[in-house]
């Protein structure tokens, strides 16, 4: 049976994957992602169902259309390609369980809008400005979601306010930080150096994950980025690098380590043994 779950899951992921595929095509162009159905880029061609098999039909027909024969991006393979990998790595982390519910469809949200900004970027308010109202709700009724111990632990005992208060916190640490330094950084180097964008995708993760967890984003993310960045900067100068989908990232290594991570640096400062999750 568990196997069974094991396959189901990462099929689901690529189907989602492909609805994902969508979503990054069209909400940049402003255009409905119910209707019409899928159609060839170039030629506008309606695609059948056997070519729009998940992964299977981009290897069949080697990533061409089969009307017009043009290249089709290799991102909708990449995107149902990690879909399915997250949706079956969320299943064996959480389990049968609302939790998650939640993290599969918070971590389809980051799939998107990081594939977004990698085209066009730019992060829709669409997806980050209700998630982050979102985050804060299903907060409220699932506190289990949120690390402890808190700091307003002593204040509050309803474990609701708690993780509503973690939540709260979360949102003003990670758009906050980013809103500073966006500042700073324009005043620094005399540009933007931190979009709007990047600010509401900080403020959401917070509302889902709390505080520690959008610290712990922050820093797996300039980690990540930074090595990115700079390589791709020597290899092309004056280009401009996405910060979204290293704060995606972050975001999900939080989710999957992010406790162990914190626990190990607390332990390492010697506070391991008072603080337990």
């Amino acid at each position: 049976m568990h196997v069974i779950l094991k396959i189901f899951f990462f099929a689901l992921g690529a189907i989602v994957g492909s609805f994902l595929n969508v979503c990054v095509h069209r909400l940049p162009r402003g255009e409905s992602i119910v209707s019409p159905g899928s159609r060839c880029p170039k030629c506008g061609r309606h695609i059948c169902w056997y070519d729009n098999v998940p992964m299977l039909s981009y290897v069949i027909l080697r990533g061409r259309c089969r009307h017009c024969g043009s290249g089709i991006s290799s991102r909708y393979f990449v995107v149902e390609l990690i879909a399915a990998f997250l949706f079956l790595m969320l299943f064996l982390r959480f389990g049968l369980s609302v939790d998650l519910l939640v993290y599969l469809a918070f971590t389809s949200s980051l799939l998107v809008m990081s594939f977004i900004d990698f085209e066009h970027k730019i992060i829709p308010d669409i997806l980050d400005c209700p998630g982050i109202v979102i985050g804060f709700v299903v907060s409220i009724f699932l506190p289990a979601m949120h690390v402890r111990p808190q700091p307003w632990d002593s204040i509050f005992e309803s474990p609701a306010v708690i993780a509503a208060a973690d939540s709260l916190s979360g949102i003003i640490l990670g758009g906050g930080f980013l809103v500073v330094l966006a500042i700073a950084g324009k005043a620094v180097f005399k540009k933007e150096a931190m979009g709007g964008g990047d600010v509401k995708l900080l403020a959401m993760i917070g509302a889902f994950l709390g505080w520690q967890m959008a610290a712990l984003t922050v820093f797996i993310s300039a980690l990540i980025g930074s090595v990115v960045g700079i390589t791709a900067k020597l290899r092309m100068k004056g280009s401009y690098i996405p910060y979204g989908p290293y704060l995606a990232l972050g975001a999900i290594i939080a989710i999957f380590y992010g406790e162990r991570i914190i626990l190990w640096y607390l332990g390492r400062l010697g506070m391991g043994s008072s603080l337990a999750f």
